[in-house]
């Protein structure tokens, strides 16, 4: 099956600039806990709830001035909409990540997946997948 079958389309993304206080607002908003940050129309990294907890509150930092490129995740993982899932749960196995941003043929942003996506439809790959994550954690 092929990951743009299974993943998630509409991608919230934030500018880089984007004030950490707007963050867990826009994740409260709309429930979720994560967000790609682009730079224009290019990935610049991503940021979960847990990024924001500890790199920003946990880290003493002044919530205030922190912005998305002060906590994000600067190294992008992705695969294209293309790819098969078996495919995209071993790179997330590989790279010990939950989610993955899928591109399209142009390496525009074309969605998300994650674990759960992937245990839909990959019952015995996401569970080596997700076991692998949490022993590498």
């Amino acid at each position: 099956m092929k990951v743009s079958e299974i993943m998630t389309t509409n991608v919230e993304c934030v500018p880089p600039d984007t004030g950490v206080r707007e963050l867990a607002d826009k994740m409260k908003t709309l429930d979720i806990g994560f967000l790609a940050v682009c730079d224009k129309d290019r990935i610049a990294g991503t940021i979960t709830d847990r990024d924001i907890v500890i790199r920003a509150v946990a880290g003493g930092r002044d919530i205030a001035s922190v912005k998305a490129s002060d906590v994000m995740t600067k190294s992008v993982h992705c695969c294209s909409e293309s790819d098969d899932t078996k495919d995209v749960s071993k790179k997330m196995r590989d790279k010990g990540v939950r989610r993955m941003l899928i591109l399209d043929q142009g390496k525009r942003l074309a969605g998300v997946v994650s674990i759960g996506d992937i245990s839909k439809v990959e019952e015995s790959e996401s569970g080596k997948t997700l076991k692998d994550i949490s022993e590498a954690a």
